[in-house]
């Protein structure tokens, strides 16, 4: 009786003391959750109002910004799909899109390798070449590279659009997979280089195997930039037929200023396929962003 009339002060007592420790971890993390919290509605609010402009009419519009629709309206999207040519545009943005990240990503896997784990003369200065191509903004080379492709013949199409993005890939891709080949551990290297492999072997069954997070944020990146590219075709495309999306949606933008319900359709026609790419690849995109280091 009297040891447990004595020991309930002491246990009383450590759960104030736990009580008082968790309430000055709260009070710290008070700050940051705050911060993060004006983040996310800084970034967030201006999406929900304009997914929600899509599903209105232009007099529900004056009613406020974040109130709901009296009828979602899913024929807006149908409109800016056939009235805009939208349908065009997201064909031509796939047709740009789709080779520039596969061959933008197997050239920076090759190249990335290169400069990362080979030496070889004047590896130093070709990659500091390379790095020219993310340093120096499109600004500076549109006019040379608008030039040069009409010299070959190649305004107003296709190639126009996908060849200069894939350099431009290249640039940052090579920069990126040459991060994650020279983070490699050297002892598995040159385990597999005892066991008999190549240079070629190496790469192909042990390096790729464990660069999943960096592949898929690479492509996560590539497909984002390229989908969302907007001054070279504005400069080297002048037909209809070949816009891509953002192109288009400017030129929308032009005709149907007065209607927001239907440039608001329009421009989540064109953010679907980037948001969708993220979330297939969010995780290995986190991982290959925060770590940039293999796992397991």
């Amino acid at each position: 009786m009297t040891s447990g009339a004595a020991d309930r002060p002491l246990t009383l007592e450590s759960a104030a003391t736990a009580f008082i420790a968790w309430l000055r971890r709260l009070l710290r993390r008070i700050p940051i959750y705050a911060f993060l919290i004006l983040f996310l509605l800084i970034v967030a609010l201006p999406f929900i109002s304009i997914s929600l402009a899509a599903f209105k009419t232009s007099a529900e519009l004056t009613r406020g910004a974040f109130t709901l629709p009296a009828e979602w309206r899913w024929s807006n999207f149908s409109d800016a799909w056939t009235q805009a040519h939208f349908d065009w545009y997201f064909r031509n943005s796939a047709i740009v899109a789709v080779p520039v990240v596969a061959v933008g990503t197997l050239l920076s896997i090759f190249s990335g390798y290169a400069f990362g784990l080979m030496r070889f003369p004047l590896s130093r200065l070709l990659f500091a070449l390379f790095l020219l191509g993310i340093m120096v903004p499109q600004e500076a080379y549109i006019i040379p590279l608008y030039y040069l492709l009409r010299g070959i013949g190649l305004v107003d199409t296709y190639w126009a659009m996908i060849l200069p993005q894939i350099g431009m890939s290249v640039c940052f891709g090579s920069f990126w997979m040459r991060g994650f080949f020279s983070s490699f551990p050297a002892d598995t290297l040159d385990a597999a280089r005892v066991d008999g492999c190549s240079i070629w072997t190496a790469l192909w069954r042990v390096l790729l195997p464990n660069a999943g997070a960096a592949i898929s944020t690479l492509v996560v990146l590539l497909f984002i930039w390229t989908w969302n590219d907007f001054l070279i075709a504005l400069v080297v495309v002048s037909s209809d037929t070949l816009r891509t999306l953002p192109l288009g949606l400017a030129f929308f933008q032009g005709r149907y200023a007065s209607n927001v319900p239907l440039m608001a359709a329009g421009a989540i026609i064109v953010l679907l396929p980037t948001l969708i790419i993220y979330v297939l690849f969010q995780r290995q995109f986190i991982q290959g962003v925060t770590s940039g280091t293999l796992h397991g």
